[in-house]
């Protein structure tokens, strides 16, 4: 047993002990390495300033992905590499960096560090869109359009982190710490399924933290203090995405930015939300695991597992119970989730090819903002008959629910114009939305109508 984290920030190992290990990785570069390239604005993930690199081991090699700093703790980092704006390259300006000076991509400068950041963490997933890129980066004074053609003019000779920090070296010197669990005060990252769980069962009020996105916020913004904390990131098995027969089979460990690769194929209807989901920082840090038991009304994954019945493993001191999605939610953040069970993977049926999916998500923004409101609809029809209809909507309620009278009727219709608008009027007195900063309740009421005219007038012409 470990009673101690250990990391490495520029090439460099740091052992990091005590309350040190609940620090912000932000300010734990900032304040205890000197790191001051990494800004920090909102602390809550959403301006990019903070971003940085973090490798971790992905078989022989270590892998990077761009994550922000602000939200990510260092308990969380164990094991991995950071690589902050100063340890790019050796003393010279990047090929990113020297890009952002000729195309005049900084005028105050407070943001480029994390832009620098984003656009090399871009390079290496040779992500070649620099504006979808970039969309977790704010800037109020450029206008975005140099910092574009920076990124496009490095995308060819940007150095790969692996040259620059060689893995084997790194992988060589946290080989012997990745065999032993990590106890450290009220915080466990054991090496095995069955000691998260009995760890889980001895304190139910732990807080599961993967991604910490969520987590993040509530300490930086609310000042929460979990009762204790427990990591799965030394759990084998549960980081695996797979299609086993016609379902998607997704780890409770996979980051969500995995689960976007994996449905762009086999989901194609899927791709723009999670394209809209949140920025790349955001997605390479947060899971589907814990966008379901973040147990949010508005979460943007939720209505599309709710259609497609998809099932949750909950794993537990007497086993492996599978639940629906739909049956988790017992009322606001209330969940069907005993005190000793864990998520440990979440099984997607697949949508047949004769079936017709369409997902929407009503937001203020574009990208990177809390839906207003969302919905998922799954049609199976013959000869101009619905036979089946599954519809479901966030934002409408304290959970998200599936519309059974909605359903029902629209059973064995005929598909039309004044079908869908008759329902839209079934579905608008099935929901109880309330009026908040998002949008005013009538608003909801007209949004759950519409959307099934929109469905028509997308799908069925």
């Amino acid at each position: 047993m470990r009673d101690y984290v250990i990391l490495h920030v520029n090439g460099e190992p740091v052992r990091v002990t005590g309350d040190g290990i609940f620090e912000s990785l932000s300010r734990f570069l900032r304040v205890r390495r000197g790191a001051a390239g990494t800004k920090v604005v909102c602390e809550e993930g959403d301006c990019g300033a903070c971003t940085v690199l973090i490798g971790r081991r992905d078989g022989d090699r270590l892998r990077y992905r761009a994550v922000n700093s602000c939200i990510q703790f260092v308990f969380q980092l164990d094991l991995a590499h950071v690589v902050t704006v100063e340890g790019l390259g050796a003393g010279a300006l990047t090929p990113v960096q020297d890009a952002m000076v000729r195309c005049h991509g900084a005028q105050c400068g407070y943001c480029t560090p994390g832009f620098v950041m984003a656009i090399a963490g871009m390079c290496e997933e040779e992500e070649t869109d620099a504006a979808r890129g970039i969309t977790g980066n704010l800037c109020r004074c450029t206008g975005y359009e140099p910092i574009v053609k920076a990124a496009n003019e490095s995308f060819a000779t940007q150095k790969r982190m692996d040259a620059v920090y060689p893995s084997a070296p790194i992988l060589e010197r946290i080989a012997e710490h990745e065999r032993t669990p990590v106890r450290i005060a009220n915080f466990f990252k054991p090496k095995t399924l069955a000691d998260a769980i009995a760890f889980k069962s001895e304190q139910p009020r732990c807080v599961i933290v993967q991604g910490g996105t969520d987590f993040g916020v509530w300490c930086n913004k609310r000042n929460f203090v979990p009762p204790a904390v427990l990591s799965l990131d030394g759990v084998e098995g549960l980081s695996d995405i797979s299609v086993d027969g016609r379902e998607l089979v997704v780890g409770a460990r996979v980051p969500l930015a995995e689960f976007e690769r994996a449905v762009r194929d086999l989901v194609p209807e899927l791709r723009e939300i999670m394209d809209r989901f949140g920025s790349p920082q955001i997605k390479n840090a947060g899971t589907l695991a814990g966008n379901i038991a973040n147990a949010s009304p508005i979460a943007d994954t939720l209505p599309f597992l709710y259609v497609t019945g998809a099932t949750l493993e909950l794993t537990g001191l007497a086993g492996i119970r599978r639940v629906a999605v739909a049956d988790f939610y017992k009322g606001y953040k209330t969940l069907d989730l005993r005190a000793d069970e864990i998520i440990t993977r979440v099984r997607i049926p697949l949508p047949s090819d004769g079936d017709t999916l369409r997902l929407y998500k009503v937001s203020k923004r574009s990208h990177l903002d809390i839906s207003s409101f969302t919905a998922a609809m799954l049609m199976r029809r013959t000869d101009g008959r619905i036979d089946s209809m599954r519809v479901a909507y966030g934002g409408v309620g304290p959970v998200v629910l599936r519309l059974g009278k909605t359903e029902e009727f629209l059973k064995g219709k005929a598909i039309s114009a004044e079908t869908f608008a008759e329902a839209g009027e079934i579905a608008r007195g099935e929901i109880a939305p309330i009026s908040d900063v998002r949008g005013a309740r009538e608003f909801r009421l007209q949004l759950a109508e519409n959307a099934l005219c929109r469905f028509y007038y997308d799908a069925c012409l």
